[in-house]
């Protein structure tokens, strides 16, 4: 039941907005269904791919897709993403580095910040700068492979506070921008076997109503209230990143001491007796 919540609300608020992919389902998963770093974001990918798939041709019939961004985008995320999958490889051979699932959160929660703060936008910035697109988005990329978060959520503040576009043409370029990495990553990781089939398909029975319900109530909703939505979505996702990092590096700490305590023990229960 637990999952199925997870997937409806998850894909809905995909659906509306285009973030929550990631963002909200690799800490669901991580702290309610109690998989591993590398299950978690491995079942996210492939959740978020179909959940995409169906919303993509909402946006797609509505010609609420800017192609020359998107592209531009794809140009720099796809090298990151391969990056990033192999970095969350060797980290989760490793034990992990929840730091770098905290700065995530501070970077999304604060760019997403930028979007109530009008003096800090430039609506300007890609059309008169569009070749930085594809550097801007490596990281994104990079951040995508890594936790599977960031495709939704950074993408949509990169274009929501430094493009022309409105907010529905934002959600829906973003949307399939999001689509193809997460088919990529998910051809990435089923092949490694970091997917779990038993909590990956409760989340696609909930997240199915979910995103078809999400789309639907896009069109409604005024692009001034949806931009807002975006952004509270967006800093609640990072926050909640930042949370979950600040435990997973405390959890890893303890144990890190445990152990050390443990060895101590048995040396000197093994030291011969003089």
């Amino acid at each position: 039941m637990t999952q199925l919540l997870i997937g409806f609300v998850v894909a809905l608020a995909v659906g509306l907005t285009g973030i929550g992919g990631g963002s909200f389902t690799v800490p669901a998963l991580l702290l309610f269904a109690g998989l591993s770093a590398g299950e978690a974001v491995g079942t996210a990918f492939v959740f978020a791919g179909v959940v995409r798939l169906v919303a993509a041709p909402f946006y797609l019939f509505s010609r609420q897709i800017h192609s020359r961004y998107f592209w531009l985008l794809l140009r720099g995320a796809v090298p990151g993403l391969f990056a990033g999958t192999l970095v969350l490889r060797l980290v989760t051979e490793r034990g992990g580095n929840p730091l770098v699932i905290i700065i995530l959160g501070v970077v999304l929660a604060l760019s997403s910040a930028l979007t109530f703060a009008p003096r800090a936008r430039n609506h300007e910035f890609a059309f008169r700068n569009s070749h930085w697109l594809p550097w801007l988005a490596f990281p994104i990329g990079l951040e995508s492979g890594f936790s599977s978060a960031g495709a939704g959520a950074l993408g949509t503040m990169l274009l929501l506070n430094y493009s022309e576009m409105a907010p529905s043409q934002v959600v829906g370029t973003d949307l399939l921008f999001g689509l193809v990495l997460a088919v990529i990553g998910s051809i990435f990781h089923w092949s490694l076997g970091s997917v779990s089939s038993s909590v990956l398909f409760p989340l696609l029975l909930g997240g199915l109503p979910g995103v078809l319900l999400g789309c639907l109530l896009s069109r409604r909703i005024p692009a001034h209230r949806l931009r807002a939505v975006i952004a509270v979505l967006a800093i609640c996702a990072g926050l909640q990143l930042v949370v979950s990092g600040v435990k997973a590096r405390a959890q890893k700490a303890a144990n890190a001491n445990k152990n050390v305590a443990v060895s101590s023990e048995g040396y000197r229960t093994a030291s011969p007796v003089r």
